[in-house]
C-alpha cells in the first residue's frame, strides 16, 4: 500500500476531525472538490486524488468503450489499485473516521471501491453515480450511511439505474438518504446542502 499511487491535493486532519476522500468527474482533477471539501467540513483532512486515465485529454478514474459502458476489467484493477491507496491513507490516520465522496465518474469509482472494500468507508457520497452492472450482495455495508444524489432526466446517469443503486445500498442494510431534483446531470445547491448534513451528522 502507497500513499503516492496517484497525485493527490492532501491535507491531514485536525484532532477529532475526519478524512474526507473527494472524486473528481471526467475532465477535473484534483482541485475540482479539494476546497469544497473543506468548506463542507473545517478542520477535515482532504486527499483529493487525479484519476491516472486519459480520455482525450480528459482525466478519468478508469476506462470506458463508450458513453454508460465500462471496461469492467480495468475498472477491477484500477478499483483495487484506489482501494490500497485509501487504505494506505487510513493507515496513516487511525484516529481519524475516514468519508468519501465523488461526482459522476468519481462517484463511480468510489461506489466500485466501497463495494469491493466495505471496511475502508464510514460514510460515502455518491453524486449522479452511474453503476450498469449488477453489484453482487455486500451485507458488510450494513449501518454505513450512504448519500445518493441524482437527476430525473440525467442523459448520462438514467433515473432507473440511479433507483437501482438506492434500493441496492437500501438492501445491504446501509443507511441510505437521497437528493433527488428534476434536472440533468447538473450538482445542485440542494445536493451539497445533502451532503454536508452526511459529512457533518453526529
Amino acid at each position: 500500500m502507497s500513499t503516492d499511487t496517484y497525485h493527490a491535493l492532501t491535507k491531514a486532519p485536525t484532532a477529532g476531525a475526519p478524512l474526507i476522500f473527494a472524486f473528481h468527474g471526467t475532465g477535473g482533477d484534483e482541485n475540482q472538490f479539494f476546497d469544497l471539501a473543506q468548506q463542507l467540513v473545517p478542520g477535515a483532512g482532504v486527499v483529493s486524488p487525479r484519476g491516472d486515465v486519459s480520455e482525450m485529454g480528459a482525466a478519468r478514474f478508469f476506462r470506458r468503450t463508450a458513453e454508460g459502458v465500462y471496461d469492467m476489467d480495468d475498472l477491477a484493477r484500477r478499483t483495487q489499485a484506489m482501494a490500497e491507496f485509501a487504505a494506505a491513507h487510513k493507515a496513516h490516520n487511525p484516529d481519524a473516521p475516514i468519508y468519501g465522496f465523488g461526482y459522476s465518474n468519481g462517484a463511480n469509482i468510489l461506489a466500485s471501491v466501497v463495494m469491493a472494500r466495505p471496511d475502508l468507508f464510514d460514510r460515502v457520497g455518491l453524486l449522479h453515480p452511474l453503476v450498469p452492472w449488477e453489484p453482487e450482495a455486500v451485507p458488510a455495508l450494513t449501518g454505513t450511511r450512504v448519500l445518493i444524489t441524482a437527476g430525473m432526466h440525467d442523459p448520462i446517469c438514467p433515473w432507473p439505474l440511479s433507483q437501482r443503486l438506492i434500493d441496492w445500498f437500501g438492501a445491504q442494510g446501509a443507511k441510505v438518504s437521497t437528493e433527488v431534483h428534476d434536472g440533468g446531470h447538473d450538482l445542485r445547491q440542494p445536493e451539497l446542502l445533502a451532503l454536508q448534513k452526511l459529512l457533518n451528522a453526529p
